[in-house]
């Protein structure tokens, strides 16, 4: 059981509490779905339960937390972490293996269990997540997808009383989140309190037995799932929507001919397997959606497609020029999954300037930058760093670098995980602005409300037999 009773928690160095006055428990058998706006307390609520707040970050608590009866103050995060699994949004954070067996198998091993007993549980655990077949794959090769059931084996391996689950469904496809959904009933029916911290509501509508939602650090509304189905509500408190079509089968194919076409693409990672065999398709001036299995090669396909990639074999064409892949990315613009990886400058409005090929913020050209960041909700911040901004707030600007550079093919690679409502209809929005404009957007995403929004057609992976002709194939440019 979770119970947390009158809590108000300050970082330190921080005037204002980021929680005020929360109370809320979560009964063994339970699930609460907790949600809101970016920055509106989650987090934290998050770090208070499994002992992150205070016993890490220090700060001042008021209140009380009790984990199955007793205060969480009186113990160590060991002891805390034993209670409550907690799946982190970014599973890589961890992680402390090299492979999946290892990974697993890890905190059985300090435990000092038997060899054949951690064996056991690594088979059963991975069974009953379904990943038995990346069992002795390397941790860096495994798609975020993927990645995120490690982190799940790794927690419910331990057996918790408690699980915590920070933005499970995030990078998740479809049917994985399907699955996710049925696991965590399993949990229900074995007595485990279950929290869900999420932007996403649609997978839980039959799981969750209470939702709570956050704005400001303050619980604003709580109530069943059906309290969701207030349009009003989700408006006001930047909430997803609580049903959203599957419009995977429904969207349009690719077109026989576009403005970028690829002929003969075959690849695969090292000695490995092939991955495409000589594939040919077009994408056209619009929106393209690329959705496949988590594990089918999609953020690989956007590598293949900027050259950050090299392929085996294949032509790729812009406009009916073929483009050498040493020079794709000077018509590509691409955002990856972590966007850390792409900041570098020690300002916003310095990362727009470099992008946007100025090199350096002139005074003749502030006015113009500063005006191009307001377009992403991003003008306020251009004299902060890069890295002291938030997720979405760093996707946004990823972003705006991206279309400043004009490219004739841009490449988004999961960019609503982990946004709310307002920034997730701000993106699709950008992806529509971006494609009336002439550029070929093409988004990798397991996001059903986003390809319900913003998309035209559909690159669906693994290619289709038409896809991957029989004929040979073309050298690259």
């Amino acid at each position: 059981m979770i119970e947390l009773q009158h809590v108000t928690y300050t970082y330190p160095f921080q005037e204002a509490p980021a929680v005020r006055d929360l109370s809320l428990t979560v009964n063994p058998g339970e699930v609460t779905l907790v949600t809101g706006a970016s920055g509106c307390g989650k987090s934290t609520l998050i770090r208070l339960v499994n002992g992150l707040c205070p016993h890490f970050f220090q700060g001042n608590l008021d209140g009380e937390i009790r984990l199955n009866g007793m205060p969480n103050t009186g113990k160590n995060l060991t002891q805390l972490s034993g209670e409550v699994g907690t799946v982190f949004q970014d599973p890589e954070m961890q992680f402390f293996a090299l492979n999946v067996d290892d990974e697993i198998a890890f905190a059985h091993e300090w435990l000092g269990k038997p060899r054949e007993e951690i064996e056991e549980v690594v088979i059963q655990t991975a069974e009953h997540l379904n990943i038995t077949h990346i069992l002795g794959s390397a941790i860096h090769e495994l798609s975020e997808g993927q990645k995120q059931k490690v982190a799940l084996a790794d927690i419910l391996s331990l057996s918790p009383s408690m699980v915590v689950l920070d933005e499970p469904s995030a990078n998740l496809d479809p049917e994985s989140t399907d699955a996710l959904a049925h696991l965590i009933l399993d949990l229900k029916t074995r007595g485990i309190a279950v929290l869900v911290v999420d932007h996403r509501l649609y997978w839980l509508e039959g799981v969750a037995d209470h939702v709570v939602v956050m704005d400001n650090g303050e619980i604003v509304a709580r109530g069943e799932f059906n309290m969701l189905e207030d349009a009003a509500l989700r408006a006001r408190y930047g909430l997803r929507a609580h049903h959203v079509p599957d419009t995977r089968h429904t969207l349009p194919p690719l077109p026989k001919s576009g403005h970028l076409e690829v002929k003969g693409l075959t690849f695969g990672h090292g000695s490995g397997p092939t991955l495409y065999r000589n594939a040919s398709f077009a994408l056209p001036q619009g929106v393209t959606g690329i959705i496949g299995d988590n594990g089918t090669g999609k953020t690989t396909l956007a590598r293949l497609l900027t050259g950050l990639t090299k392929p085996r074999e294949g032509e790729i064409a812009i406009g009916g020029d073929k483009i050498k892949q040493k020079h794709l990315l000077k018509h590509a613009g691409i955002v990856l999954q972590n966007t850390d990886h792409q900041l570098h400058m020690n300002s916003v409005l310095q990362e727009v300037a470099m992008a946007s090929g100025t090199h350096r913020v002139r005074k003749e050209d502030r006015d113009t930058l500063t005006a191009f960041l307001d377009r992403f909700g991003l003008a306020h911040l251009a004299n902060r760093h890069p890295q002291s901004l938030s997720g979405g707030e760093k996707q946004r600007l990823v972003i705006a670098c991206g279309l400043a550079q004009q490219p004739d093919i841009f490449i988004l690679d999961e960019p609503t995980s982990g946004l709310d409502g307002h920034n997730m209809q701000r993106i699709a929005d950008m992806m529509r602005h971006a494609a009336d404009s002439g550029t070929s957007v093409v988004v990798i995403t397991h996001d059903l409300e986003l390809l319900h929004l913003a998309c035209d057609v559909a690159l669906r992976l693994p290619f289709s037999q038409d896809q991957q002709e029989s004929s040979p194939c073309l050298k690259t440019a």
